[in-house]
């Protein structure tokens, strides 16, 4: 509860605008995407960059689509701290060929991960559901049941190829198809709640895989030309392969790289395991906290962590104000 209330009080001062900007950062302009990993990313970074750095930050709120157009037709924002450029296409491509932009660091390591899993307490029965072979030849202790993505999502093309390919259904387990991601988060919080068979789709960093403990079920090698023909609906060439981890990453633009190394490094050096984030994504849902609560509750409790990422100076000002 202390550091709860820690948090909540520090977290009034991660607001933009707050902290006096320093001649040699002055103001800067960084990109917030409308997904929750992407808010506790900007407001971890802003909170380091105000108080530590003493730029002037202003917050664009964004998505993937508009913040590439305007790096392409603006040069701004100066930081998009959480891209995935696979969602990006050639548009992306095309600016980073250009130089207009440079890609610093995977900001989530490995990654955004996609997989189809099981609960950890049923792998650990039965370990042979680690894999899918395991899990068709012992459809009852899986439920009988895969829980796939609603219609219109990206993921329930790829999976709908993956069963055809694997010929799920005639191992004997039935396909749920979700009507929404909450029905989908909430079949996997009621069996994991209730320590029940679960298996289905789903994906990270997300509440559900940071609240549950999942084990991922092995789909084999991964195989680029399948990962292609999977991405198709109703694909001719759908083959069994496992999912691809998605690229997650920070980018500046080329002149900022050049006007702001210091700050240029520092966002080089933010990084959050994608388990890590997911924990933050539980953390938050439990305490109702907003992405700055999340912030602060990070830097407090894991300054081991933080402090590497920052110069002697900003870690100076900032262990002051942390009481760290």
């Amino acid at each position: 509860m202390n550091r709860y209330i820690l948090s909540a009080a520090l977290a009034a001062v991660i607001v933009p605008g707050v902290a006096l900007a320093n001649e040699d950062c002055g103001e800067i302009t960084i990109a917030e995407m409308n997904w929750a990993s992407a808010g506790v990313v900007v407001a971890v970074s802003n909170f380091l960059l105000e108080q530590g750095y003493g730029c002037d930050v202003t917050i664009v709120p964004s998505d993937t689509t508009p913040a590439v157009t305007s790096l392409s037709e603006n040069n701004e924002p100066d930081i998009v701290p959480e891209l995935w450029p696979n969602s990006a296409g050639d548009a992306y491509k095309k600016i980073k060929a250009d130089g207009k932009i440079v890609e610093l660091t995977s900001v989530l390591e490995p990654g955004g991960v996609e997989g189809w899993w099981i609960p950890t307490y049923l792998a650990e029965a039965h370990p042979e559901l680690k894999t899918i072979e395991g899990v068709m030849a012992n459809p009852e202790l899986v439920g009988g049941m895969f829980n796939n993505c609603p219609d219109g999502w990206g993921c329930r093309i790829v999976n709908d190829n993956l069963i055809r390919a694997m010929d799920l259904e005639g191992s004997g387990i039935e396909v749920f198809n979700h009507g929404s991601g909450e029905t989908l988060a909430t079949s996997m919080a009621s069996a994991v709640q209730s320590e029940e068979p679960w298996f289905g789709y789903y994906w990270g960093p997300t509440t559900p895989l940071g609240k549950f403990d999942m084990t991922k079920v092995s789909l084999g090698e991964e195989i680029e030309a399948a990962q292609k023909a999977n991405a198709n609906a109703d694909s001719a060439d759908a083959a069994v392969t496992e999912f691809a981890t998605a690229p997650v990453v920070t980018v500046v633009t080329k002149d900022f790289q050049t006007s702001h190394p210091e700050v240029t490094e520092l966002m080089s050096n933010v990084q959050f395991e994608t388990d890590q984030m997911s924990s933050l994504l539980a953390w938050m849902d439990e305490n109702n906290a907003s992405s700055e609560e999340a912030a602060v509750y990070f830097l407090t409790n894991n300054s081991e962590i933080w402090k590497d990422w920052i110069n002697d100076d900003a870690r100076t000002k900032l262990s002051a104000l942390l009481g760290d």
